[in-house]
């Protein structure tokens, strides 16, 4: 008797627990639908929009500002530099043109039109190599700045390094031509990118980057008098939706400190290299590309071929879709 009374007590806890159990389940799914239809309604709605607009005003508080000098403060150094030419003498190889594929930022169509680009199997496109250490913009940076009047005119009155009086001349400022320290920078991107294309079997290289603007286009073109240059650009907010449909987590303009983690982040890179490409002077050796037009099929491109000195073959390029992302109608909130 006491042992089916005890069987019958753990047979009522057990009924009890089940109960509480089913009880906590419906509750949960109580609770999801609750919420479901809260997200769903237009409180809800405006609520995640009052939410996304803190995150995103937090965000533009908090975005670092990268400014870089302007064109014409570029041109006002390298003018300075020309003028400490040995012999008046500027040693170049322009035995071939590197084509600069650049970009007003991420998801504007660069990768693409790299790929139809690189349909001429004479030509290696770079991808944004090391683009995170933003190596030619700090180059640009220290260029642009150049030096002191004092040092400068120290380095026009120098004596010659050849002169049997150099032990007894003032030999505290002693600089090389201009000249030199212009291919000593170049041989970097020798050395670098164009090397290692050449020992692959591809007479032309370059590079695609998206972090670049017209004053690093400016040092480029100086380092490569015939360098042709390739702009591609995309509208802010199809650039900016593309990205968030990708989900690709932390973008880096510059490694580790400068992120385009919102929209205010994304739409200051846009916006500080979008303006800054009608300032190059006249003449400037660059072609400018809309992205809506890439995808339009209106990019004659037997003018762009012909203009870079390359063979392209479109339709290989543009027959494979690669890395493309979901097309949201609209950003998410």
């Amino acid at each position: 008797m006491g042992r089916e009374v005890k069987t019958g007590l753990s047979e009522l806890r057990g009924l009890g627990m089940g109960c509480h159990l089913i009880g906590f389940a419906k509750d949960e799914k109580y609770k999801h639908m609750a919420s479901e239809k809260w997200r769903r309604s237009r409180l809800g709605r405006l609520a995640r929009g009052f939410g996304s607009c803190g995150r995103e005003f937090w965000a533009w508080l908090r975005c670092p500002s990268v400014i870089l000098p302007d064109v014409e403060r570029l041109a006002e150094s390298l003018a300075v530099l020309r003028l400490q030419v040995s012999d008046g003498v500027d040693r170049d190889d322009e035995g071939e043109a590197p084509i600069f594929l650049l970009s007003t930022g991420w998801r504007a169509g660069s990768t693409l039109l790299q790929r139809i680009l690189v349909t001429d199997s004479r030509l290696l496109l770079w991808g944004e190599p090391l683009g995170e250490m933003t190596i030619v913009s700090k180059i640009t940076e220290m260029i642009s700045h150049s030096i002191s009047s004092r040092n400068l005119q120290l380095w026009q009155d120098q004596p010659d390094p050849s002169s049997p009086s150099l032990p007894t001349s003032w030999v505290a400022n002693l600089y090389p031509p201009s000249s030199d320290f212009r291919l000593a920078l170049r041989s970097l991107f020798d050395q670098w990118l164009r090397e290692p294309a050449h020992r692959r079997g591809f007479a032309r290289w370059g590079f695609k980057e998206v972090r670049l603007g017209a004053t690093e286009a400016s040092l480029l073109h100086w380092l490569y008098p015939t360098a042709k240059f390739v702009i591609i650009s995309r509208h802010p907010y199809d650039s900016y939706r593309s990205l968030a449909d990708a989900r690709w987590g932390q973008v880096y303009y510059r490694y580790p400190d400068v992120l385009a983690e919102s929209a205010a982040s994304f739409a200051r890179h846009w916006n500080r290299l979008a303006v800054s490409w009608p300032h190059l002077p006249a003449g400037f050796p660059c072609v400018h590309i809309k992205y809506e037009d890439l995808i339009a099929g209106k990019v004659d491109f037997r003018k762009l071929e012909s203009w870079l000195g390359i063979e392209i073959r479109e339709n290989v390029a543009l027959s494979v879709s690669v890395g493309g992302t979901a097309k949201s109608a609209k950003l998410g909130r």
